[in-house]
């Protein structure tokens, strides 16, 4: 195979840098790993062999800049990692021609699974998987607290609320009356966030990290078996009919895992992972331009991971 260029879009952030790192590592089977964003101030010119800007994906002319920045650097393959552009492209069912080249992201169905999070609760209960109650804020008229309030197609935890009582959920109704409401799962049994890759041929593969937030963010993790686990991401994985990698995030209650996320796109762990062996963006490269995939081979020296900070100067 002659060495890809390849395209990463969302480059300023955290997930998109991870990719660039993993993907520069491996210069023997890349020759251009280039980023766009939609601005310069961000650390990638420390990562990626260039970077560039572009418009927000819903005005008139983003893909026609798009195509441009392809066409100039002969671009190969293309990794779009911002939640705005992967919801654009699963609502206009763009996928692998939206670019002209071949696209590395989720199956439509598991996009629009996973970007509704009342969409997501109810195909769980449609299947009889473990979830969450959830409702819309505006159907919620129940006498039980905590509960916890999200943004319907947001992710992250600045859009995530925890309400005490009646007095501020009729305040939050008012000021986010298109949230859900979510039952307060209990975290005795830890959050876990797990990858889930499954091949156009079918073969699965998960990784499970038990894991500690910090400012909405997985500060700390470890590495886990938990065969309960992989059984209901496999199963998930079937129903999800999915194509490529995505993060499903779970905890344990009572013993049962409950799924009270599914992010269909590659995980703000997505280095970690690799550097454990589970290496699911290479494997999603190598199965949409349909080169076997390499072997599966945890790494088990590393079994914990730390999120720590860099410092770029120029």
């Amino acid at each position: 195979m002659n060495k890809l260029k390849v395209l990463i879009t969302g480059c300023g952030g955290d997930i998109g840098q991870s990719i660039g790192k993993i993907l520069k590592s491996n210069s023997e089977l890349f020759s251009l790993v280039i980023g766009a964003d939609l601005n310069e101030e961000h650390a990638g010119k420390f990562i990626f062999d260039a970077c560039y800007t572009l418009p927000r994906c819903y005005e008139e002319n983003y893909r026609l800049e798009v195509l441009k920045l392809i066409e100039n650097n002969e671009i190969d393959l293309v990794i779009p990692i911002s939640e705005p552009e992967l919801r654009n492209i699963e609502k206009n069912q763009y996928h692998d021609d939206f670019f002209g080249r071949p696209t590395i992201m989720a199956n439509q169905k598991s996009l629009s699974v996973g970007f509704d999070k009342k969409i997501t609760s109810d195909f769980l209960a449609q299947h009889e998987l473990p979830f969450p109650e959830t409702y819309l804020i505006s159907d919620y008229y129940k006498d039980k607290y905590p509960i916890l309030i999200k943004s319907r197609d947001g992710s992250g935890s600045k859009s995530i609320h925890l309400v005490n009582n009646l007095d501020e959920m009729v305040l939050y109704q008012k000021i986010y009356p298109n949230f859900i409401v979510q039952e307060f799962l209990q975290n005795d049994g830890g959050e876990f966030t797990c990858g889930l890759f499954r091949s156009t041929s079918g073969e699965i593969r998960d990784i499970i990290l038990k894991r500690k937030l910090m400012g909405g963010f997985s500060a700390y993790g470890s590495r886990e078996e938990n065969p309960m686990i992989s059984k209901l991401l496999q199963k998930l994985a079937i129903l999800l009919d999915l194509k490529g990698s995505i993060n499903v995030q779970l905890r344990l209650v009572n013993g049962i895992p409950v799924i009270f996320e599914i992010n269909p796109r590659f995980s703000s762990t997505v280095l970690f992972r690799h550097m454990m062996g589970y290496e699911d963006v290479l494997w999603s490269i190598q199965d949409k331009l349909k080169i076997p995939l390499d072997l599966y081979q945890i790494n088990h020296s590393i079994t914990k991971f730390y999120k720590g900070f860099s410092e770029y100067v120029d």
